[in-house]
């Protein structure tokens, strides 16, 4: 595997690990009964952008440790996932 191969790797699952955790725990400005002019009652009243970051960036290295490891050992080879070779 390419650095640049492990950095889009690294990427594609920071952004997706991102996109899980962005609406949990979110209280509604609704929810808590101070709704800011101008927003509606749906918006977030805090949420929390810099632990999530955070908390997002430690599961994305574990995660790309393990994934990086399962390619780089050949346990997982592109020809035991590439369904389009079996319909030639």
């Amino acid at each position: 595997m390419t650095i640049t191969a492990a950095i889009v790797l690294f990427a594609i699952i920071w952004f997706m690990v991102l996109f899980i955790c962005l609406p949990l725990k979110i209280k509604t400005q609704s929810e808590s009964g101070t709704i800011v002019p101008g927003t509606p009652g749906s918006a977030p009243e805090n949420g929390d952008l810099k632990g999530k970051i955070r908390l997002v960036t430690i599961i994305s290295c574990f995660l790309w440790v393990a994934i990086f490891g399962i390619i780089m050992s050949g346990i997982i080879k592109i020809e035991d996932i590439d369904i389009f070779s079996a319909f030639q």
